[in-house]
């Protein structure tokens, strides 16, 4: 096993979108090289990923999209170490994966706030169980902690909302607190895995510029799996299109949209223009069947 990873550029190239190029002065902070993943044998072998390589720099926020079951999801199990890669590597901060401690946070389309804890202890969770934070939390519960707790909630709408159930709340409600759980241990990255896609539309839109505001807050690196290419515009930095299975990527694109966006300017020429432009790819990609959501559930 190779325990670091050679400074490579991750601008994509021409003819392979997906693919690593020459040997630069940047390390990326988080590394795809040559991955791919295969399930069962024989007759029963599926690959879900086909050789895939994908850099990301620290602070960027990559929304990744592409018709179900191309492996989008797949990516975020591998580097959140829930899964092994059947061939090639994940690197983070130039190591492999494993070789060096990495916080994460995760939030998925289900909140999974636990009904026994209130919503403050709900965020307050990944305080006690992942270090540092955890070797100092029966001292600052009561003092530090809960104060980062509920300046998180009130930063995305949730003041006074502490001592209340998840029971008590809203869907769009359980969301934000989820987002907080995802983001008070200060992770090095942030796993988002359609976290907005059981909302109506307009609370949706709503979460979209909290989790904008946090982002630019707090530069935490991101990974979003979204169906929705209006929500990959509105928040990535960068949008990769991948392909039906075995996934690929087929196009890595910056967004070059000036920040903070507003969902107004989600309805002009050149915001339509490049949702359809990623709706034409991922059409291609699945045989020009199917329906992708451009604009929502």
């Amino acid at each position: 096993m190779r325990a670091a990873l050679a400074t490579i550029d991750p601008s994509p190239t021409a003819h392979n979108p997906g693919s690593f190029g020459q040997v630069s002065n940047a390390r990326p902070f988080i590394a795809f090289e040559k991955v791919s993943v295969t399930f069962g044998r024989g007759a029963k072998r599926v690959q879900a990923l086909a050789e895939t390589s994908l850099a990301v720099a620290e602070g960027d926020f990559v929304a990744l999209v592409g018709p179900s079951g191309c492996g989008k999801s797949t990516l975020l199990k591998l580097v959140g170490d829930l899964m092994k890669p059947s061939t090639g590597y994940v690197y983070f901060g130039g190591r492999e994966l494993g070789a060096t401690p990495i916080r994460i946070g995760m939030a998925y389309q289900n909140p999974t706030l636990l009904p026994w804890l209130n919503i403050r202890d709900n965020v307050m969770l990944p305080l006690k169980i992942v270090p540092p934070f955890r070797a100092e939390f029966r001292s600052k519960r009561k003092g530090e902690f809960r104060d980062r707790v509920e300046a998180l909630l009130a930063q995305v709408g949730l003041a006074g909302f502490g001592d209340k159930y998840p029971w008590q709340l809203s869907g769009g409600m359980m969301q934000r607190a989820n987002l907080c759980r995802a983001l008070i241990h200060e992770p090095d990255l942030l796993l988002l895995d359609e976290p907005f896609g059981a909302l109506d539309q307009f609370t949706r839109e709503e979460l979209w510029q909290i989790m904008q505001e946090l982002w630019m807050t707090k530069k935490t690196t991101v990974l979003l799996v979204t169906h929705d290419l209006r929500e990959a515009a509105f928040l990535g930095s960068r949008i990769c299109v991948m392909s039906a299975r075995p996934g690929r990527i087929l196009e890595d694109k910056t967004v070059t949209f000036a920040r903070p966006r507003s969902i107004e300017m989600t309805y002009q020429p050149d915001f339509v223009a490049l949702n359809q432009q990623l709706r034409g790819l991922i059409v291609g990609a699945r045989g020009g069947s199917g329906i992708v959501q451009a604009g929502g559930h």
